[in-house]
């Protein structure tokens, strides 16, 4: 069979056995749960806003006088569409709360980018809609939080297990911190939402390098996903110590969303009890028990352009990231011995504006003489506070420079548990090569090369289209 997959901005077609091999596409060979009809996304969410889990409503909790803070996902989330979790939930939570006699002076809306790059104007507007933009950006009401703004950072000291934890000091000092989220399967922690969204979107670096970090990430619990692994013990352990430091709960609203980001359910209230009911729905589209058999190459292809932005499908640390998040959703149905078989152009672009550090640790992995990637985690602190990589962050778009050490422990995931990855149509192919991974020209010489070396002439093929562009699920086999 000829499958198409992603490969910088436009396809590269295989020709796969049709009868070793098995495609699988989110959303499509096992469909989602029903989404809400976008007529009644509005009532759905007035409802659960109304009837939180777990605490009082916003019309028993706001009065006039009390400042809130209203903290939402970033652009890496997605989320543009006139219908999106976020346009419509801000839209009731600000009825609410105006309602209970909240004035529009005493709000303030917060993008929770954590390390990401700050969000600009233009995302800004795109995420909230013209309208929401207008009547807040003005007064300026919509910040982008900054994790190197000492002056607006709180130290809380440590939890119980000893994890360092800064928060965005205007959350912490608000009378009502409402966290704005999205229940999707994440490679890290099970699911995004709730704390993971305080634990990583408002905090600082080093409270991030407590669980992003090789001693977590590396541990069996973190493969495959798991929604009791250690990372995400961390992230439910680090948002209730904010609470508890705050003297009070986070009003969570988080929308579980299907492989085209509409609205299954939604739920609003404490994230300990919220969380966990949203997860029960979450998991019938997440967790897909499908594969009767278990499978020795897997075959998919890799765009230039997503999740992190331009650039991700051929910066060699980011790729690495992409590659092994696709071993953690989908170890359960991989042999011991598997192999990845990938598309990328991989030509050299870095994105140097995006991620202006990356190409000096790359460099340095090239000379590091331990060799494996969870060795460069030492440089962490280096990178951290690099003066001229935190300017960028701050000021001119870029990731924090930390990011990529979340990064490059993520990437040696793939290397721990494949046989072997081979990159097809690089046009740099020593970069590549500069990460460990095997190049070919093509799909069908990967295959050929693959089935002599490492799986034998009969391989079980597991053939993943649109795995970079739809919304990401974790397989496993049949119950």
């Amino acid at each position: 069979m000829r499958i198409d997959f992603e490969y910088g901005t436009g396809v590269m077609g295989a020709e796969l056995p049709d009868e070793l091999t098995d495609v699988f596409i989110p959303g499509k060979t096992v469909p989602d749960p029903p989404y809400i009809p976008e007529d009644l996304v509005e009532e759905k969410t007035r409802e659960s806003v109304r009837n939180p889990i777990g605490m009082e409503p916003l019309s028993r909790l706001a009065h006039k006088g009390s400042k809130v803070t209203i903290v939402i996902p970033d652009i890496v989330k997605g989320g543009t569409q006139p219908t999106s979790h976020r346009k419509v939930s801000i839209k009731v939570i600000l009825e609410e709360l105006y309602a209970a006699g909240v004035e529009k002076k005493d709000i303030l809306l917060i993008f929770s980018n954590g390390l990401h790059p700050r969000t600009n104007v233009s995302e800004m507007k795109a995420i909230l809609g013209p309208e929401l933009f207008g009547e807040f950006h003005g007064s300026g009401q919509i910040i982008s939080h900054d994790s190197e703004d000492y002056e607006h950072l709180v130290d809380l000291g440590c939890t119980a297990r000893g994890d360092r934890v800064i928060m965005n000091k205007y959350v912490h000092d608000s009378d009502i911190a409402i966290l704005i989220g999205h229940t999707q399967g994440n490679p890290y922690g099970g699911y995004s939402g709730a704390y993971k969204h305080c634990a990583t979107g408002i905090t600082h670096w080093r409270s991030i390098a407590t669980h992003h970090v090789p001693e977590v990430m590396h541990r069996k619990d973190f493969v495959p996903v798991s929604g009791t692994s250690l990372m995400r013990s961390k992230f439910d352990e680090i948002g209730m110590y904010m609470e508890e430091c705050m003297g009070s709960k986070f009003f969570c609203c988080d929308a579980v969303l299907d492989t085209c980001s509409r609205q299954i359910e939604i739920n609003s209230g404490y994230a300990k009890e919220m969380q966990a009911l949203s997860w029960i729905t979450a998991d019938k589209r997440t967790y897909v028990h499908w594969a009767d058999k278990k499978y020795d190459i897997m075959v998919f292809g890799m765009p230039q352009d997503f999740h992190y932005g331009n650039g991700m499908g051929t910066n060699p640390i980011q790729m690495m990231q992409a590659l092994s998040a696709q071993v953690i959703r989908h170890k359960r149905v991989m042999s011991e011995r598997c192999v990845i078989i990938c598309s990328s152009i991989c030509n050299g672009y870095f994105h140097d504006e995006r991620w202006p550090y990356l190409r000096e640790l790359y460099d340095m992995f090239q000379h590091d003489y331990n060799q494996i990637l969870p060795d460069m985690n030492r440089y962490g602190e280096y990178f951290a506070t690099n003066e001229e990589y935190i300017r960028r962050y701050r000021f001119a778009g870029a990731f924090h420079p930390f990011h990529g050490f979340s990064m490059m422990s993520c990437g040696h995931i793939a290397e721990m548990n494949t046989a072997a990855i081979y990159i097809v149509g690089a046009q740099e192919p020593g970069i590549a090569r500069g990460m460990g991974l095997k190049t070919r020209a093509s799909f069908e010489e990967a295959l050929k090369d693959a089935m002599k070396k490492y799986t034998g002439d009969r391989p079980n093929i597991l053939a993943l289209p649109m795995t970079f562009k739809l919304g990401a699920v974790h397989l496993c086999m049949k119950e």
